[in-house]
């Protein structure tokens, strides 16, 4: 063998190697509905059959998760509801029991902010509806009513797998954080079944395991208005982003908009916010930290955020202005570089606690 032969040969299998590295690694993306809202799924890096294999076992989980938490549906929430306005001693669903736990957990750092045990309220308001046409405000004697009765969490004693309610005002509503124990419990299978990069998207509300093909996720962030983007951030390793916003569920009713995320002290729609958008490294948490941070309002949203240890917060008041914390600053891309923004003190004690 020649010298020219014997150095092209090295040489070609450098070439294949670069040319197998720089190979896009395939993508398999699926849609499907649940929790009210299209899901999408992107999974990398693995085949065709296997990627489907594992939408179809996810969209399966998701299909018995949505009735298992359907506030006003048939299914193991709305029993548990009726045996907690009993006032019995009863053994709580399985499906019901830990998302129960975690919500009473958030709810105690939250100061109550995300509060699910006010579904009567949301119900009142008429948000616990397939469709919000021809809806009306509630009376106000109806709603300081409830108010007078104060539904919280903590009137709900668990005992191991049983728990007893001594307020029968209280009724469950997890539209704040079924959606996001729901994608944490997705992402979770999908890291069982061997998929290490993927994202699980459940209207505009997610959370992203390792990368796509090498590089970061990038997600947009919706404008307040509700149509449009605001900027975008990246995302990569195992982090979720969850957005809450006056323009998700609402209606109109002699010219004034109503949205669905109540606050829970005053018994009406929350005032001061736009949006309120998050990112956190468990989609359940971030879940219920976008609605109490809505409900704080530009104010106080810097205390509850560093209360439910939430590190990066963007938050859009109703004068249109960016509140943010230096973390988030340093990970979001604005649209509109003349957009007024606010920055406030560190959510961290530490500079370490910052990502690029």
């Amino acid at each position: 063998m020649t010298t020219a032969v014997r150095l092209a040969a090295p040489l070609l299998v450098m070439l294949l190697l670069l040319s197998a590295c720089d190979r896009p690694q395939p993508v398999y993306n699926s849609r499907f509905l649940t929790f009210g809202t299209l899901t999408d799924i992107s999974i990398v890096g693995v085949t065709h059959e296997r990627a489907m294999r594992a939408v179809e076992t996810l969209e399966d989980d998701f299909a018995i998760m949505n009735k298992a938490w359907h506030a006003w549906a048939p299914g193991p929430l709305t029993r548990t509801n009726n045996l907690l306005a009993e006032g019995v001693r009863f053994a709580v669903p399985p499906s019901v029991l830990t998302l129960m736990k975690k919500a009473r957990q958030l709810a105690r750092q939250s100061d109550n902010l995300f509060n699910p045990a006010v579904g009567r309220l949301i119900k009142l308001w008429g948000f616990q509806s397939d469709t919000l046409e021809d809806h009306r405000p509630p009376e106000k004697e109806a709603i300081e009513k409830l108010l007078a009765a104060h539904p919280t969490m903590d009137d709900i004693t668990i005992d191991g797998i049983h728990a007893k309610c001594s307020n029968p005002a209280v009724q469950l509503d997890f539209g704040a954080i079924g959606k996001g124990y729901g994608i944490d419990l997705a992402i979770e299978h999908l890291k069982e079944m061997g998929i290490q990069n993927a994202i699980v998207n459940s209207g505009g509300d997610l959370r992203a395991i390792g990368s796509r093909g090498g590089h970061p996720w990038r997600i947009a962030i919706r404008s307040p208005s509700g149509s449009g983007t605001l900027g975008f951030l990246y995302v990569s390793g195992d982090e979720s982003v969850f957005t809450s916003g006056n323009y998700e569920r609402n209606y109109l009713w002699e010219g004034k908009l109503y949205h669905h995320i109540i606050d829970p002290r005053t018994g009406y729609p929350a005032e001061g916010t736009r949006s309120v958008t998050v990112i956190h490294d468990n989609a359940t948490v971030a879940d219920a930290a976008a609605t109490a941070l809505f409900v704080a309002g530009p104010k106080d949203w810097h205390r509850i955020a560093r209360q439910m240890g939430i590190k990066y917060v963007l938050l859009i008041d109703t004068d249109n202005i960016v509140h943010m914390n230096p973390a988030m600053k340093k990970r979001v891309q604005l649209m509109d570089r003349n957009q007024p923004v606010e920055i406030s003190a560190p959510l961290t004690d530490t500079v370490t606690a910052d990502r690029p």
